[in-house]
């Protein structure tokens, strides 16, 4: 967290989201239903390497929208986050699953359940 996270509310909500969920998707939409392609594509690629994660809606919120940008620097949404670590968006993720990279990640972390096989 930076030190402006303590001086910006929106940023303490993020921090303290990802603090407490080992992984975290800031995404339009819920992972029910993703709001936009590649929210929807990050949500597939986290179900089918079976990582449990919390979805957060940043279109409910537009200073939680903007916020999440300022956040990490990143502009653009979706974010993954895990164990407290910004992994990237949507493009990022799908580069690490197709290489593997996510799967392993996800495993020396403890949050895969299933291996998730590419």
């Amino acid at each position: 967290m930076t030190d402006a996270a303590a001086d910006n509310p929106v940023h303490a909500f993020i921090a303290q989201t990802i603090a407490e969920h080992p992984v975290v998707l800031f995404m339009k939409g819920v992972p029910d239903q993703p709001r936009c392609g590649f929210s929807s594509l990050a949500v597939q690629i986290l179900d089918h390497v079976g990582a449990p994660f919390v979805g957060v809606d940043v279109l409910q919120d537009e200073a939680l929208r903007e916020g999440i940008k300022s956040f990490t620097d990143w502009p653009t949404i979706p974010q993954l986050y895990v164990k407290g670590e910004f992994v990237g968006g949507s493009d990022i993720v799908r580069e690490m699953f197709q290489s593997g990279e996510l799967q392993a990640l996800m495993a020396e972390k403890g949050v895969a359940l299933d291996g998730g096989e590419a």
